[in-house]
């Protein structure tokens, strides 16, 4: 099968214990243009760490980017070689994460205050590999001017080879404020990333941040280049079921969740036979079902059963029929107990 062209006018946000090889296998099920992201890997982890369990993938999961941490050049350089050899379609720079742990490392939403070192680190990575290198960053830190800084970050960076900019438009506040409450507390700014745009037309500019849905994707479209989804696609998948058809204009019917999780089984059970558990793999379906009849039915039966010893494909299939009997309300079953 041919790689799929990479295009950044959607993609799923790389998310700590989210989007993991699994993850990212199921929503390939879900849509097959639509760029994924893996979970952010520490530079250091990614050449002295155990590579394979950290930067191996499925082939099914193009097109597809892997995020590293870090802020020295040569170190990220030599993270970036590795994951070339990976197969991986791009390589981005965290320089958003707010978590106390990335700070104490020097690299995350700090290097915001550091374009010059930010710079100098694309840089290497740019003459390291012939993938694209990108960063994904925040509005803002702290107190900083974010009309006016962001822009300029940008600017700096893109001089040393950058071309692509995913923007979390939130500032992050460094002090008093956790990872969660800054995806929460600082008030989205999509107008600023927006601005940045016009200001620097020769850039691709990709919003993230408060992207709910594909509708809220298309209208974002008519300002940046792209849209970037993140806990909205993980707590309800099918929000990207329609992403081929409506934004990257294939001629492809928005699978159906029974077709989502009959594609996938075929991966559940690859996986299966190298002895990977079963619930390490169903835990990123859970939510497919989110908002529609048989939902809760769904959940309960994966989250009880798919961490048994044994269990197998059969729990998901078995987890099918409950949601759809359970959606049905001509279906008579018998009551618990």
């Amino acid at each position: 099968m041919d790689r799929i062209r990479l295009s950044r006018r959607l993609s799923v946000a790389p998310m700590m214990d989210r989007t993991d090889r699994y993850d990212r296998a199921f929503l390939r099920c879900v849509t097959r243009r639509t760029l994924l992201y893996t979970e952010m890997t520490v530079a250091e982890a990614a050449i002295h760490g155990d590579r394979d369990r950290l930067l191996a993938f499925d082939p099914v999961e193009h097109p597809v980017a892997l995020q590293l941490g870090g802020s020295d050049p040569r170190t990220l350089a030599e993270a970036a070689r590795i994951a070339e050899g990976y197969g991986y379609d791009e390589v981005n720079l965290n320089v958003g994460c707010p978590s106390g742990r990335v700070r104490s490392g020097r690299f995350g939403a700090c290097l915001m205050a550091e374009p010059d070192l930010v710079a100098r680190c694309v840089a290497a990575m740019g003459r390291a590999v012939a993938l694209p290198v990108t960063v994904k960053c925040r509005i803002g830190i702290d107190d900083m001017d974010d009309e006016e800084t962001l822009p300029a970050f940008m600017a700096r960076v893109a001089r040393s080879g950058c071309a692509s900019f995913a923007v979390h438009a939130r500032k992050a506040w460094l002090n008093g404020l956790s990872p969660r409450r800054n995806r929460e507390i600082p008030p989205l700014r999509h107008d600023v990333v927006h601005a940045a745009k016009r200001r620097l037309p020769g850039l691709e500019v990709v919003v993230n941040g408060g992207v709910p849905d594909l509708a809220a994707a298309l209208r974002h479209l008519e300002h940046v280049d792209g849209a970037m989804i993140g806990r909205a696609a993980y707590r309800a998948p099918h929000v990207l079921a329609q992403a081929d058809s409506l934004v990257f204009g294939e001629d492809a019917p928005a699978p159906s969740r029974r077709e989502i999780v009959e594609a996938f089984l075929p991966h559940l059970e690859r996986n299966l036979s190298r002895g990977v558990p079963l619930h390490r793999m169903t835990r990123h379906i859970l939510g497919l079902y989110r908002g529609r009849p048989g939902a809760r039915a769904w959940r309960r039966h994966l989250s009880t059963r798919a961490g048994k010893p044994g269990a197998g494909v059969r729990v998901v299939e078995e987890a099918l029929r409950v949601v759809e009997d359970d959606a049905d309300p001509a279906v008579s079953r018998p009551r618990p107990g």
